[in-house]
C-alpha cells in the first residue's frame, strides 16, 4: 500500500485555521492566504492537499471558502475536500468543481445511503468517508453532536456499500500535538479491511513515520507544519 502526506489546509472565513478538539472558540489563524499556504505545500513536494470547509461543517455561510478552494485547485494540486457535504448533488459538484476526492462525514451517519449512491456513481477512488471519533465514538456536524455509533461499526457499514478509504480522526487529540491515536487507528484498519488515513496529533516526524511503519494509507498534517514541530526541511524529506 502507498503512503501520502496530506497537508491540512482547515478553512474558516477564507483563513487558514486550526481548531483544538474540533472547538471554534480554539481557534488560531496562520495565514490570511490559503492559496500562498497551499503553494507551499506543493512547493515542497506535496502530491495531495487536505483541505476542510470548516464552515460548511458547522452548517454556516461558506462562501469565502469556496471562493478560497477554487484559487486553490487552479494550482492544479490534486485536493481531498470536506466540510459540510451532505448530498448527492453536493458531492457532484465539489467533483465538478476539480476536486479529486470528496470526504463524507455527518451524511454517513443520517443517509448512509447517499454515500452508497456517490460510490456507485463516481466509484470508491473519488469518495472517502471521514470518522471523527472521541472515546471510540463518532461525532458529526463539526464533531458537535455524539451519533452513538462506535467507529469500527461505521467503517464496517461503509465496507459493505464499497468504501475503500476512511479518514480516522481523534477528536480528542486534534491539534494537541499529542501524537497519533496508532493503536485505534491500526486496530480500525485491521478490523475494516479499508484504507485508513491517520489524522489528529501529529507533532513531530516521529508520529508520521509511526503512521506508516503501521501500514495506513498515509497521514493528514496541520499544526505542526504551521507551528515548526515538523521543519521544512524533514516535511520534504518525507516526501
Amino acid at each position: 500500500m502507498s503512503f501520502t502526506i496530506y497537508p491540512a489546509i482547515d478553512l474558516r472565513d477564507g483563513k487558514v485555521v486550526r481548531l483544538k478538539e474540533g472547538d471554534p472558540i480554539r481557534m488560531t489563524t496562520y495565514s490570511d492566504d490559503p492559496v500562498e499556504m497551499a503553494r507551499r505545500w506543493l512547493d515542497a513536494g506535496a502530491c495531495w492537499l487536505h483541505v476542510v470547509n470548516l464552515d460548511g461543517a458547522f452548517g454556516e455561510s461558506d462562501n469565502a471558502n469556496r471562493s478560497a478552494l477554487e484559487a486553490i485547485l487552479k494550482l492544479g494540486a490534486q485536493v481531498q475536500f470536506g466540510g459540510g457535504i451532505r448530498s448527492l448533488n453536493a458531492v457532484e459538484h465539489a467533483l465538478d468543481f476539480g476536486v479529486s476526492r470528496v470526504v463524507l462525514g455527518t451524511i454517513a451517519i443520517e443517509h448512509p445511503d447517499v454515500v452508497a449512491d456517490a460510490l456507485k456513481k463516481f466509484g470508491d477512488k473519488k469518495i472517502a468517508v471521514g470518522i471523527d471519533a472521541r472515546d471510540g465514538r463518532v461525532h458529526v456536524r463539526g464533531w458537535k453532536d455524539d451519533s452513538g455509533i462506535s467507529a469500527t461499526d461505521l467503517a464496517l457499514q461503509m465496507r459493505t456499500v464499497g468504501l475503500g478509504t476512511v479518514i480516522f480522526t481523534d477528536i480528542r487529540r486534534d491539534g494537541l500535538g499529542s501524537g497519533l491515536n496508532i493503536p485505534s487507528t491500526r486496530a480500525l484498519a485491521e478490523v475494516s479491511g479499508l484504507a485508513v488515513i491517520a489524522s489528529g496529533g501529529v507533532h513531530t516526524i516521529d508520529d508520521v513515520m509511526a503512521a506508516r511503519e503501521a501500514d495506513l494509507a498515509g497521514v493528514i498534517i496541520g499544526r505542526a507544519l504551521y507551528e515548526g514541530t515538523i521543519s521544512q526541511a524533514d516535511f520534504e524529506s518525507l516526501l
